[in-house]
């Protein structure tokens, strides 16, 4: 079973590229979801013993959390030693599970894939990028984003470029949708040939 990994920098469309590989066959496991869940169920009591004040009817306040976080950037280490365990733990479970089924291809959805070093997790590596205009732009359209916020965002990941560099596979989401789900469909028959990525060849 061959593991990729799928990342890019906020704004760059990888969810939607996720989804792509989804709906070609491929199982996906998102990390930001799980992160999600494990707000609503294993990380609540360790979070909120670390960052008092953020669980609301039993489940983390995000935005709370953000707002503590941003006060204290460097307390975000302290977070990642709770929530990433966690993490890897339902990620083990997934690719458990699909190794069962037999499924040939999966993806592990890893935002931070390069800065939590985690490639030795992955067996190909798909980095989804676009224009930094439309990438800016995507991003201030969110609720509650600021030009602030997002820099703040981007000075903890690792520059584009070097993420490009660091691919096995491209995908320009910047192009459209249809543009990116064919390059979705070609990269899927790449790796399925053996056929070495973008910067290999």
């Amino acid at each position: 079973m061959i593991v990729i990994g799928l990342t890019g920098s906020i704004g760059m469309g990888k969810s939607t590229t996720a989804k792509m590989f989804s709906e070609e066959g491929i199982p996906v496991n998102d990390a930001d979801a799980v992160v999600h869940d494990l707000y609503r169920t294993d990380a609540v009591e360790p979070v909120a013993k670390a960052f008092p004040g953020t669980v609301r009817d039993g489940v983390i306040d995000r935005g709370e959390l953000s707002r503590q976080l941003a006060a204290a950037p460097e307390r975000f280490r302290e977070l990642e030693a709770i929530v990433h365990p966690l993490v890897r733990e339902r990620e083990k479970q997934f690719l458990e599970h699909h190794r069962k089924q037999g499924h040939d291809l999966v993806l592990l959805d890893i935002p931070l894939l390069f800065e939590v070093k985690g490639e030795d997790r992955v067996d190909v590596i798909v980095v989804v990028t676009c224009d930094p205009q439309i990438q800016r732009a995507r991003v201030l359209a969110r609720p509650g984003m600021t030009g602030e916020k997002l820099d703040m965002i981007l000075s903890r990941q690792i520059a584009d470029a070097e993420k490009r560099r660091r691919a096995d596979f491209i995908i320009d989401t910047g192009l459209g949708l249809e543009a990116a789900r064919e390059r979705v469909r070609q990269v899927i028959a790449a790796i399925r040939s053996g056929t070495m990525g973008d910067n290999h060849a």
